[in-house]
């Protein structure tokens, strides 16, 4: 999982995205264009920036003229990417409830496809990975899938990544018919990927290396109490009587 500090000032951001992030030109319109073209470079890299892609919705919110609904996506699919992370709903939160553009030449379609992304964003959150990867293969996500998460490079090991995250503290030993299910694989490609995690296969079922949060250890507690101690508590007692 990526670290608080690579999270804050990602390894790859360059300086002068760090100078337009951390600087007082944050809030300069005029970087807009800059900002964006990084963005598009995270699609095409598989890097990812968050503190970059949320001044791109502020500058959004302070410019309303600037808005671009195909930036806003991108960023949404991003985010979707980095749970456990909220990075998702601090980008919802600078979305505003101000109108959508309404030109009839120009749709807008961050409007139909909000709701979508939102979908999917609570299924992750709720471990519901089947139903997840069943909304993001339906028809309803067509429009989705089309013509942004296909540009977005490796957006589906992405999410299994995400996947696997959840699944390594909570299992010992997972059934490799229901790790399909949540990964969205089957046969050769399963196994495959199980071969990269380097977790064992043995009569369909996937072993998860030891880790604290999978492991059941006994706690013992012990308490010292000196006689010092015990003969305040008996004082007080006599006290109080």
């Amino acid at each position: 999982m990526v670290s608080a500090s690579e999270w804050a000032a990602p390894s790859t951001r360059t300086e002068l995205i760090e100078n337009l992030v951390s600087g007082v030109d944050r809030y300069n319109p005029n970087n807009v264009g800059i900002l964006e073209d990084y963005l598009y470079h995270q699609i095409r890299s598989q890097e990812y920036d968050c503190l970059a892609n949320l001044a791109i919705l502020k500058l959004y919110q302070f410019n309303p003229d600037l808005y671009n609904p195909d930036v806003v996506i991108n960023i949404l699919i991003k985010a979707l990417t980095a749970y456990p992370f909220s990075d998702f709903n601090l980008c919802i939160s600078l979305l505003d409830e101000r109108p959508f553009p309404t030109n009839p030449d120009e749709p807008d379609p961050l409007p139909s496809l909000l709701p979508i992304l939102t979908s999917l964003y609570n299924l992750l959150q709720q471990c519901r990975f089947p139903a997840f990867w069943a909304l993001y293969r339906s028809e309803k996500a067509e429009s989705l899938r089309d013509n942004y998460t296909v540009e977005c490079v490796g957006f589906e090991d992405s999410i299994r990544e995400v996947v696997i995250r959840a699944v390594t503290p909570a299992f010992k030993r997972i059934g490799t018919e229901r790790l399909a299910t949540y990964l969205n694989l089957s046969d050769d490609d399963l196994t495959i990927y199980i071969e990269k995690l380097g977790w064992s296969l043995e009569n369909g079922v996937a072993t998860v290396p030891p880790n604290p949060d999978n492991q059941i250890a006994s706690t013992v507690v012990q308490e010292n109490i000196q006689l010092t101690q015990l003969s305040k508590i008996i004082t007080h007692a006599q006290v109080a009587v």
